[in-house]
């Protein structure tokens, strides 16, 4: 199998407080990658410190032959500007801008993806609906779409089912296997650890440093979790959030 993110030693941070500290290891082509921890742990950092917008501290991380164009990745809802005058089939279309360009347009083949791209998500009908309208299952349904049109190798994905209804957590949990049976390599960021368990067959846990990182039942273990929330509760600052997520 060939790597297609390396990470060595890195340490990633804010005005150089570190956040995520001492990072080793692969991931692997075609590999489903599940990244927990209690809230300030890092999941974040890391995810930003891939797409390079964040530039680490020290050590790097290695994109073997991906382009930029290769990575798709899906912030957190909160994160993402609604107010934003747009539609559903314009925000969709955003999925085209690094394979044509800013100004290069959309024609009749372009326009033919988008559709499908959003009926794949449940959301034929909605082409023209400004995206400030959207219920928030319906907004990461959009954005899933986006996601689709991108093609990407690699996709990140912050936390991409909280907030949403449970039937389209299951339906976007779907194409997230549709991906996976691809061979495409998807890393997501988790707060459920019973879906990490049952569907994701690799986790990295950390607490802004790595804790484990292997075969998800040999990571997701009681002494492993219990240490995430411990060291997450030396950092004086998020020792709250920690006890609330450990909770």
């Amino acid at each position: 199998m060939n790597a297609v993110l390396t990470f060595r030693d890195l340490t990633l941070g804010y005005d150089r407080h570190p956040a995520v500290h001492h990072l080793s290891g692969t991931v692997e082509e075609g590999a489903l990658v599940a990244v927990v921890g209690p809230n300030g742990a890092g999941k974040s950092t890391l995810f930003k410190g891939v797409v390079g917008l964040l530039k680490p501290l020290a050590g790097r991380v290695e994109l073997g032959n991906l382009r930029p164009a290769d990575i798709a990745y899906l912030p957190q809802a909160a994160e993402i500007d609604r107010s934003f005058p747009i539609t559903v089939f314009d925000m969709v279309a955003m999925g085209l801008w690094r394979r044509r360009g800013l100004f290069g347009g959309v024609g009749r083949a372009d326009r033919a993806k988008i559709e499908e791209a959003i009926a794949a998500v449940g959301l034929a009908g909605f082409e023209a609906r400004p995206i400030a309208t959207l219920s928030g299952g319906q907004m990461q349904r959009t954005l899933f779409a986006r996601l689709l049109l991108q093609d990407a190798r690699v996709i990140l994905l912050d936390e991409p089912f909280t907030a949403i209804d449970a039937r389209t957590a299951g339906d976007l949990f779907a194409l997230v296997q549709r991906w996976h049976a691809e061979r495409r390599t998807v890393v997501a960021a988790l707060h459920d650890l019973e879906l990490v368990r049952t569907g994701f067959p690799q986790t990295l846990l950390l607490a802004r440093e790595p804790v484990a990182w292997g075969a998800t039942p040999e990571v997701l273990t009681p002494a492993n979790l219990l240490k995430a929330r411990r060291m997450c509760e030396a950092f004086d600052d998020s020792a709250a959030a920690c006890a609330h997520q450990a909770a």
